[in-house]
């Protein structure tokens, strides 16, 4: 009989530590490689409590001193779906970083108590962090063999079976052996005899394969060995390897099961093996040490490769963004025909867009779940909508779309704020909306010196809002992968600081980021406008040194609706005219009818 409700599975948790003598166990939003965005039999977490988010973490405890023996710790972004999703009377909720998950535990379980971890769910620097806090309780951390969660979810998803395919030297821009070239070099500069790779869009990128095993981002269950010689072993179900794909790659890449990977790190006993701390886990790290590697910690050598696009994969980009942009217009103008008559919901609008996308032929799937925000619940930042969620466009109300598609050629990723009529807008969304457009222009247009770090330009997105004491709860940029993950690092605009928050990692031409801030009226709406960029170089008269900018990728009318035109200065009015007659000249080939009409107006000097 399987368990229903999430008190029984809490429950049925419980039971499971208490057989084998734990007194809590840690629950992440993770798999195996540490992916963002995981596959159904890795969703343990949103099994155990309903929490649909892509990042947060629970604890469970057996018996606990105090409390309710369970918390759920999400950062700001999720603060108020968690309390929509998970259940108050079962789950504690904290916020991080402000509440301390170690802190939590050392307070709540009881004097002694053996707090389990999955350690192939977990990075090395998140367990000693955790084993020190709890030792000092008198706690101790415990590495498990087996995840109890497993043990109790009767109905766990198997890993996807589906095969993997070859991505294209064309798209790719260079041939994987070429790529395996670089990380051998790089491995004999360093004097190193392999490197583990675990991150699957760094596997995919380095072998220029992809995989339908994590929804919406198109990669492949398996891992990576890299050889000082340039040859590699590739860890997957044998079941998934095409011939196509064995093929293409030849037989300097040696196919083995995906179960063999843990043994195999006997081979590397006495070698000098580099493994990424934050790209890899634990699990990894105590292999390595236990057949006696000397570990040397670098980041995956596909990370920065991986991020900086060639011409080919910018030229794809640029296709892509503007087969997609077609698609998103086409949408918009049915939108706003038909929201403000009162018909639409959440899910309704979410479908009818992905029919627009899928109506180019080229969509190979989604980029993430399209967060599809009515009213209230586009101010939830990573609101995921649902059957039970769902809220109907109301006329003269404020919907935001963020969405994106998976193209061979590019991936994509765009946010477009709308107001649904009849009545023009109030006084305070309207400044609100223009306040968040000037900060996005002024992060577009920003030139600035090679070696800036993410985090010297995030400020300039929030200045507007800044002025009127308001902010947003999330970073301003992110990387996104080309035909591969939408959220993609080393980059990232935002205000934290550190290797790994990406924000010292200095933006290099080549890399693509979102610009995407953003203002949340808590129970009443959202806001957020973003587009994609590339980092460019930049030519100034009377430059010194090397100087870079963003070449906007994203092409899709911005609803003037919502705009308050006295709060704009000429330079700002001269870039929304400049961006709206360059969307008009890209998208007006794509479109006819009523459809090309409609970009006509939308695309109007302001």
């Amino acid at each position: 009989m399987l368990m229903q409700t999430h008190e029984a599975r809490l429950s049925a948790l419980r039971e499971e530590l208490a057989r084998r003598e734990l007194d809590g166990f840690v629950v992440p939003i993770s798999d195996e490689h540490l992916s963002e965005y995981v596959g159904a039999y890795a969703q343990r977490l949103s099994w155990l409590t309903g929490f649909g988010g892509s990042a947060g973490s629970g604890v469970v405890l057996r018996e606990p001193r105090e409390g309710l023996g369970a918390a759920m710790f999400v950062d700001g972004r999720y603060t108020i779906q968690v309390r929509d999703q998970v259940d108050g009377n079962l789950f504690e909720y904290k916020s991080v970083p402000a509440d301390s998950m170690g802190d939590w535990v050392a307070a709540s379980a009881r004097e002694g108590g053996r707090i389990g971890f999955d350690p192939w769910l977990h990075t090395r620097g998140w367990a000693r962090a955790m084993e020190a806090r709890l030792k000092k309780a008198g706690m101790e951390l415990v590495a498990v063999e087996s995840n109890p969660i497993d043990a109790v979810w009767a109905d766990q998803p198997e890993p996807s079976a589906a095969p993997a395919f070859v991505h294209d030297d064309e798209h790719a821009g260079r041939s994987s052996a070429d790529k395996r070239g670089q990380i051998a070099d790089w491995l004999k500069a360093e004097k190193l005899d392999a490197v583990v790779i675990s991150a699957l869009d760094s596997v995919a990128w380095t072998l220029n394969v992809r995989g339908k095993d994590v929804d919406h981002t198109p990669v492949a269950l398996s891992y990576l060995m890299v050889q000082a010689d340039g040859t590699a072993d590739w860890f997957i179900a044998p079941e998934k390897v095409t011939d196509e794909v064995a093929a293409k790659l030849g037989n300097a890449v040696r196919i083995r099961p995906r179960d063999e990977f843990s043994a195999a790190f006997a081979e590397l006993a006495g070698k000098r093996v580099a493994a990424d701390p934050e790209r890899s886990v634990y699990a990894i790290f105590d292999r390595l040490d236990e057949v006696g590697a000397e570990i040397v910690t670098e980041t995956d050598p596909a990370v920065l490769p991986k991020a900086i696009k060639n011409e080919a994969e910018q030229r794809g980009h640029r296709s892509a963004q503007a087969r997609d942009g077609a698609a998103v217009a086409r949408f918009l103008h049915w939108l706003e025909g038909e929201a403000p008559k009162g018909m639409l919901d959440e899910l309704s609008v979410a479908a009818k867009l992905h029919d627009y996308r899928n109506g180019t032929g080229e969509l190979l799937d989604l980029s993430f779940d399209t967060i599809s925000g009515a009213g209230s619940n586009g101010a939830i930042c990573h609101y995921r909508v649902s059957e039970e969620t769902c809220l109907p466009l109301a006329p003269n109300s404020v919907y935001l779309v963020d969405s994106g598609g998976q193209y061979k050629d590019g991936t994509t990723d765009i946010t477009r704020t709308v107001w649904v009529g009849p009545d023009a807008p109030p006084a305070e969304v309207k400044d609100r909306f223009t306040r968040v457009l000037k900060g996005h222009i002024a992060l577009d247009t920003q030139v600035f010196p090679t070696g800036t770090p993410g985090s010297a330009l995030d400020t300039l997105a929030r200045q507007f809002l800044w002025m009127a004491g308001l902010d947003y709860a999330h970073g301003t940029g992110h990387g996104v992968g080309s035909f591969l993950a939408v959220h993609e690092g080393p980059q990232r605009i935002a205000k934290g600081r550190g290797a790994q928050a990406g924000t010292d990692q200095p933006l290099m031409a080549g890399m693509i980021l979102s610009n995407e801030p953003g203002y949340y009226k808590t129970g009443e709406y959202g806001i957020r406008i973003e587009n994609l960029v590339l980092v460019e170089e930049r030519h100034i008269d009377g430059q010194e040194g090397d100087w870079l900018g963003f070449e906007t990728l994203t092409l899709v009318p911005i609803d003037r609706t919502l705009v308050d035109r006295d709060l704009l200065s000429p330079f700002e009015i001269d870039w929304w005219n400049t961006y709206h007659a360059k969307v008009r000249d890209t998208l007006a080939p794509q479109l006819e009818g009523e459809d090309l009409t409609w970009l006509e107006a939308a695309c109007a000097p302001l």
